[in-house]
């Protein structure tokens, strides 16, 4: 590569890295532990990226964690364009889709376009949850909020009058898919906070 090329290349990067900044001001429907303030998107990546490596052991075999890791802290950037909406929201999940895959081909076109192509990929594959690694990525990033409302005494579920019944079907679903014993466990604590 030409010197010319590797600084357009590193100008490319940097154009990434300063533009993905503004995940942190992304805020989410789900407080932090302390409830003192919602959670951010960026901090949301952060913290499953940091899940993913805590609970490995809850992977299957054919998972590789590292993978894993990557995808989550990727899986959010769209929302810089395209917003990030709750899961208990009720909405038009088709309208959104298109808005992330048009704010996935301009964010993650400010790479050099052999890296944007593999961040997109790995995007791609964590959005059809299909691969071993995409399933388990998907559970941990539906398993955390759960754990971030437990620990703030209701948070988002309160604020969308969630019941059981819709955790089970929005959430259980996907991390029983990707973590059957992580979900046994963190549906027996969910059920306690809807019995009381």
């Amino acid at each position: 590569m030409t010197p010319d090329l590797a600084n357009e290349a590193l100008a490319s990067q940097i154009a990434f890295l300063q533009e993905i900044d503004r995940l942190k001001g992304v805020l989410r429907a789900t407080p932090i532990c302390d409830n003192s303030r919602p959670e951010n998107s960026a901090e949301h990546s952060w913290h499953l990226a940091m899940y993913a490596m805590v609970l490995v052991d809850q992977a299957g075999p054919d998972v590789r964690i590292d993978r894993v890791i990557r995808m989550l802290l990727l899986h959010d950037i769209v929302e810089i364009d395209a917003g990030d909406v709750p899961i208990h929201l009720v909405h038009d999940s088709e309208a959104q889709a298109a808005k992330e895959r048009v704010a996935a081909e301009r964010i993650f076109g400010l790479l050099p376009a052999e890296q944007g192509a593999e961040f997109r990929a790995l995007w791609e594959e964590f959005e059809a949850a299909q691969t071993p690694d995409a399933v388990f990525a998907k559970s941990i990033d539906r398993v955390q909020p759960l754990l971030l409302n437990l620990a703030n005494g209701g948070g988002s579920w309160i604020d969308y009058h969630v019941t059981m019944e819709q955790i089970d079907a929005r959430v259980g679903t996907k991390v029983n898919r990707g973590a059957p014993a992580l979900w046994r466990h963190v549906r027996a604590r969910v059920a306690g906070y809807f019995a009381s």
